[in-house]
């Protein structure tokens, strides 16, 4: 299917609808959620969150399986109206109750699903990483911009104490001038069978999954943008995990001030660490990324200290994520993960996997 900037003319009967939908005037109501895929993150993850939200509730179930989505919608108290399928998803347009739509599909499907919940009037909240390819995060931006929609990414760790607080503790020098990131994120992934493991579905290997984690870290932790990437990958083709996509991937990020990122992300091994040295100390976090249990600790002269974070900005780091989303619809400013920082991530993907595919650093800033 091609997403590049086709047509998306949103009718003005849909657009006034979803105006009114999110509740601009009615600062008492929570806005309404509709999860799109009832797999195990948007079921046992997000949903559960909903709980925890101040300004979040869930409106809407969307599935590609009939006898779970009337389930899920039971438990939830919600109206036989509020279940969707693939297949007449974009009715949601009608419905003044849904006023975000949450992407929670494999990558590959990521910019249809975000590209039509804009055009039916909704908000968009789109699961990392954004999609499969450069052109394919421009189309989503394009599309929510002509809908004057806002779209905005899962990146839960910005809204997670521990790396909050790992970033301000970074950003304020508490660890001096920052020579270099360190970060890997990685899990055994046993069953050949999972979509992720399926090109046409994932997109990528580890990188398009654990590495993201890895990226983002690198950059968040130095608040820089990379100019240049070098990568090699390292896969055994006789696994029948990875006769499609990449297991583990290594690459380097070079940086404007001059610090280093080494990162790596993996199928094969269990990792989950970030640590940034500077030239006064560092700042270490392991588990860094989980969706609870996170530890840091910071060193100085030799002698380090555990650290306990203040609290993040929500009950928990979904929690917080969810509600900054209906914030930003309400208040009309932009989220802190907007789509185009789900772009500059995969930008640098794909150059990750260039460099891996031809043996030599890529630049990242215009340089030959």
């Amino acid at each position: 299917m091609d997403f590049a900037r086709r047509d998306i003319i949103l009718s003005a009967a849909a657009l006034a609808l979803s105006s009114a939908a999110c509740g601009a005037g009615r600062p008492d109501r929570k806005l309404g959620y509709a999860i799109v895929g009832l797999g195990s993150y948007g079921l046992d993850v997000i949903i559960p969150q909903f709980a925890n939200c101040t300004h979040s509730r869930l409106a809407a179930v969307v599935s590609g399986d009939p006898v779970k989505a009337k389930r899920v919608a039971a438990e939830h108290g919600l109206p036989a109206s509020a279940v969707y399928s693939y297949a007449n998803f974009d009715s949601i347009r009608n419905n003044p109750d849904v006023d975000i739509v949450y992407v929670c599909l494999p990558n590959a499907l990521h910019a249809e699903y975000t590209i039509r919940a804009a055009k039916a009037g909704k908000h968009v909240m789109c699961e990392k990483p954004m999609a499969v390819s450069v052109a394919e995060c421009e189309a989503m931006i394009a599309a929510c911009k002509t809908a004057n929609r806002k779209l905005m990414i899962g990146y839960r760790c910005h809204f997670e104490a521990y790396n909050l607080e790992a970033m301000r503790l970074a950003h304020t020098g508490a660890a001096g001038k920052i020579r270099y990131v360190r970060s890997e994120h990685g899990f055994v992934q046993g069953d050949p069978s999972k979509w992720r493991l399926k090109r046409a579905l994932s997109g990528g290997g580890s990188l398009m999954d654990m590495g993201i984690y890895s990226l983002q870290a690198a950059r968040y932790m130095t608040g820089e943008e990379p100019i240049a990437v070098t990568a090699r990958e390292s896969t055994d083709r006789r696994d029948p995990r990875f006769t499609e996509v990449e297991d583990m991937i290594d690459w380097t990020l070079e940086f404007p001030s001059g610090a280093i990122a080494g990162c790596q992300s993996m199928y094969s091994a269990n990792q989950n660490h970030i640590l940034l040295m500077g030239d006064a100390g560092r700042i270490e976090l392991e588990p860094a990324t989980r969706y609870d249990g996170n530890h840091m600790w910071v060193g100085k002269d030799g002698r380090e200290r555990a650290v306990t974070p203040p609290p993040g900005p929500g009950k928990t780091q979904f929690a917080g994520q969810l509600d900054h989303l209906v914030d930003c619809v309400r208040t009309g400013r932009e989220p802190i993960v907007s789509g185009e920082e789900g772009l500059r991530d995969m930008r640098i993907v794909e150059a990750i996997y260039r460099s891996a595919r031809e043996g030599r650093t890529i630049r990242l800033d215009g340089r030959a």
